[in-house]
């Protein structure tokens, strides 16, 4: 099953009010990435009356979120469900507060927290990671226009290409044209093709995959 997630580090910031909500948004894959972060962040403003955060991770399929002082289920949740409606996950972000001195009330403070992780996903790379093979393709150069041609049929990404003796394409296919992409090049080279199975792994297909 593919996951969406961030491919770095990004921050937006807006001013609501005279108060500054600073979003900071970072990929992450373990609990302790996830507090390295938070703990960054807070650092970073030790100044700021809040550091709010929330953070997905798949493996245990893990979600924490703090309100860090604000009222209860008016910061912390309303960022983790920007998040869970982005369909995001191996992700961390934190909204940085600086009170301006003038009062949100409950509502605009869950207005101001989800807009802030908002328009900080809005800024960032979404990577789509797919499970996929790695394939190695191994030809002569008799077959390889062929091989070339049919490849993006399969929404293919070719990791490297070695023009040698023979012509050896190392490819990424998602596990669900694995067969067929198989069965094809088999057909168009007559078998005159080698190919080995390298192994599975994520991989981000947004550049062929919407």
């Amino acid at each position: 099953m593919n996951y969406f997630t961030v491919s770095e580090p990004v921050k937006a910031s807006f001013t609501e009010k005279r108060s500054e909500f600073i979003c900071h948004i970072s990929p992450v894959k373990t609990n302790d990435e996830a507090v390295d972060f938070i703990n960054s962040v807070r650092s970073e403003h030790r100044k700021a009356k809040h550091n709010v955060y929330a953070y997905i991770l798949r493996n245990d399929n893990i979600s924490r979120y703090s309100d860090d002082g604000e009222p209860q289920g008016t910061a912390g949740v309303p960022v983790l469900d920007v998040l869970q409606k982005r369909g995001l996950t191996d992700v961390c972000a934190v909204v940085t507060r600086y009170f301006g001195g003038i009062l949100l009330g409950g509502g605009g403070l869950v207005r101001a927290y989800s807009h802030a992780v908002s328009i900080a996903c809005d800024s960032a790379e979404i990577m789509n990671m797919c499970m996929c093979h790695r394939l190695k393709i191994k030809t002569d150069y008799g077959m390889y226009g062929k091989i070339s041609h049919i490849l993006p049929n399969f929404d293919t990404i070719t990791v490297s290409s070695d023009f040698g003796s023979d012509v050896i394409l190392e490819i990424l296919v998602l596990n669900e044209k694995l067969d067929a992409l198989r069965k094809e090049l088999t057909e168009i080279t007559n078998g005159a093709v080698s190919l080995t199975d390298c192994g599975e792994m994520y991989h981000n297909f947004s550049s062929v995959v919407p």
